[in-house]
């Protein structure tokens, strides 16, 4: 058995979980110059909680500040915070909602729920690699490609940026009490 399907069927663990802000990275990047230069950032502000029942039962979610969105360049952070990018004024949170987790094998698990950007809600489904920390903390590594033009994050100035971007996130839970 392993740590994963150990920390599932563990009743001890049932409970609440929260993410652990200054252990955790969500990160994205996606091709400027058409496809030509790649950009990355990284997101500063994220906060999110997880009940696990006994068994597979799962809820978590992860709320990220838009406006956090970091890429090095200060009018570029603030072009991609403004309306023709993330509007992150009149739609200031992302978030990832968590319903569904099936153990995939060894510290692989499949995770079902949803992705929210500038109110638009899409499935979302994605593969993590799961460490288990120690009995109170665990991490799950997972990326996924999103079409940005599916949540109406333009921006397109004439193509030069393409519409797949990976997301990436590497997210620590903690167990509360």
């Amino acid at each position: 058995m392993t740590r994963v399907q150990e920390l599932l069927s563990d009743p001890t663990a049932a409970g609440e979980w929260r993410l652990v802000p200054d252990k955790s990275t969500v990160a994205v990047n996606v091709k400027s110059m058409w496809g030509l230069v790649p950009v990355k950032g990284r997101f500063t502000e994220l906060s999110g909680e997880a009940q696990l029942g006994g068994g597979p039962t799962i809820f978590g979610r992860v709320d990220i500040k838009a406006a956090s969105l970091r890429t090095g360049i200060r009018k570029r952070d603030t072009h991609l915070h403004s309306g023709d990018f993330f509007d992150a004024q009149k739609y200031p949170d992302i978030t990832v909602e968590i319903n569904e987790l099936t153990a995939a094998g060894g510290d692989t698990v499949d995770l079902r729920g949803q992705l929210t950007v500038k109110d638009t809600v899409k499935p979302l489904s994605l593969t993590a690699h799961v460490t288990v920390l120690d009995e109170r903390a665990v991490r799950f590594i997972t990326s996924s490609r999103v079409d940005r033009q599916e949540f109406g994050v333009d921006g397109n100035m004439m193509g030069m940026i393409v519409d797949i971007a990976t997301i990436s996130g590497d997210i620590v839970f903690r167990r509360v009490g």
